[in-house]
């Protein structure tokens, strides 16, 4: 899997603890060794990871490893972005995008800045 930097790779055994279970948002990338827009992502990523720590935990899922998330959820396509909150999807992006079209397209999900 493309590892972004400070983004935790979740599974299918973890993904119901780790991210339904999240006290805050949690943006999910479904990413797979093949993919070319992951790559491109993965450092974007990281960067979000980083500078909205606290308002937003992302975290990373293989789909060709962690079958069972991926079909409970329909992912069809890599890279596919969903943002959960309180335990259910209240967004889904599909395609790589840069930092700050990304920060754009969360603003109507994530709380407010503090």
């Amino acid at each position: 899997m493309i590892h972004a930097e400070g983004v935790a790779e979740v599974t299918d055994a973890t993904f119901d603890a780790e991210v339904l279970g999240a006290a805050t948002p949690v943006l999910v990338e479904f990413t797979a060794d093949w993919c070319g827009p992951c790559r491109q992502l993965a450092p974007v990523l990281g960067a979000i990871a980083k500078e909205q720590a606290g308002r937003v935990k992302v975290v990373q899922i293989d789909v060709d490893h962690n079958p069972g998330i991926t079909s409970r959820y329909a992912v069809l396509s890599m890279p596919t972005l969903m943002v959960f909150r309180a335990g259910e999807p209240v967004k889904s992006m599909v395609g790589a995008r840069p930092k700050r079209r990304l920060l754009q397209d969360l603003e109507d999900v994530l709380p407010a800045a503090v």
